[in-house]
């Protein structure tokens, strides 16, 4: 629960800092540019000024290490010194590696669009908690995961790896996790996305772009930011 509430503060404080560092690009009235989410054209999620100078994308998995680390040590420095100038947008877009991925990246996009990346931010943040059980799972187990209908499989990888309770504390009812694992167009979306992104032969875990031109060999926020400043 302290750390649900802490990530709450930490959005809090994000959404506070973007009305007070917005430069550039008038967002709309109100609110500020990293508090702005727009659907891509193929279901993925951007974040910022839709018309921004640089587009970057993350092509992300959730069983992914250094995904993690990436959103740990971007997420405020990205959004507050950047994404909320109108400069700078943020685009994620799912890289499938097996079925758990699958499941959290249909239980990230479970619930209203607007916190969407509340949700995405939350899984990578916590995965060295949740990811756990992988080591010592059964076969059994495994073979669950990967056979089955699409409900059988995902209801597995939720209560084998808690993720029933980390979504609740993100907001989300248990029956609205439910249904949402259930959601076969969803699946197929995602999965549809996954395999475009695939087809671009993406070597780097994360896989960065900036306008749509791959950056190979950048996966850390370290790497990233000058390529950004650049830029602008």
């Amino acid at each position: 629960m302290k750390a649900e509430m802490a990530l709450g503060r930490i959005h809090a404080m994000l959404l506070a800092g973007a009305a007070l560092l917005s430069i550039g690009a008038a967002a709309p009235r109100g609110i500020g540019w990293n508090s702005v989410i727009n659907p891509g054209a193929d279901g993925s999620h951007i974040m910022g000024n839709p018309d921004a100078r640089v587009r970057i994308t993350e092509y992300v998995s959730y069983t992914c290490k250094a995904c993690s680390a990436f959103a740990i040590q971007s997420e405020g420095p990205l959004r507050i010194g950047y994404i909320s100038s109108g400069k700078v947008s943020f685009e994620v877009r799912h890289v499938l590696q097996g079925p758990i991925d699958l499941t959290i990246a249909m239980l990230a996009e479970c619930g209203p669009k607007d916190r969407f990346f509340m949700r995405h931010t939350g899984f990578l943040r916590r995965q060295a908690s949740w990811i756990k059980p992988l080591a010592t799972a059964s076969a059994l187990q495994k073979q669950r995961w990967q056979y089955g209908t699409l409900a059988q499989r995902n209801r597995a990888v939720a209560r084998d790896f808690g993720l029933y309770d980390l979504l609740e504390g993100m907001g989300t009812d248990r029956s609205v996790t439910d249904r949402c694992l259930t959601d076969a167009a969803m699946a197929e979306r995602i999965t549809a996305q996954s395999n475009a992104s695939k087809a671009l032969n993406i070597t780097d875990q994360p896989g960065l772009a900036i306008n749509e031109a791959l950056l190979g060999g950048v996966t850390t926020w370290a790497a990233l930011r000058p390529h950004i400043d650049k830029r602008l």
